[in-house]
């Protein structure tokens, strides 16, 4: 689930920012040029709400590196505004996922985007082929 969430996020974010922006699942070391997103699930967790249903609380980091020209703060807050509308709702196979818990935060010239996808998750047991017919013979003592 996280992965398909991550994919999403990507098209997303490429809808909306265009091909111009740089979009990265994985570190890209130091050959990176701004401006790009890096993606990450940050925190993920399972907890159960009945008996075949859990709910999956995923938080997810998306760190916006600004281009160099001067207005990188300025560029950060701009993409941060356009960042909380786009980022409300995905598309995740087929079915809408609403963005919760979204902050933003500067860090050494980076933007830090958090934002929670928290889906509900149904595990379907195993089915367990059932005995179509049985025999027995007995006989009493005495």
């Amino acid at each position: 689930m996280i992965n398909r969430i991550m994919e999403a996020i990507g098209t997303v974010l490429n809808a909306e920012f265009g091909d111009g922006y740089k979009i990265y699942r994985e570190e890209a070391g130091q050959e990176f040029q701004g401006p790009c997103f890096f993606t990450a699930c940050t925190y993920s967790s399972n907890k159960q709400f009945s008996e075949k249903r859990y709910l999956r609380e995923n938080q997810f980091c998306i760190r916006y590196f600004p281009g160099i020209g001067g207005k990188e703060r300025e560029e950060c807050y701009g993409a941060a505004e356009r960042l909380f509308s786009c980022l409300e709702w995905l598309t995740v196979d087929g079915d809408f996922v609403m963005g919760t818990r979204m902050r933003c935060e500067m860090t050494d010239g980076v933007l830090l985007f958090f934002v929670n996808y928290d889906v509900y998750v149904y595990k379907m047991s195993e089915t367990v082929p059932v005995m179509e017919e049985i025999s027995a013979e007995t006989a009493v003592k005495g």
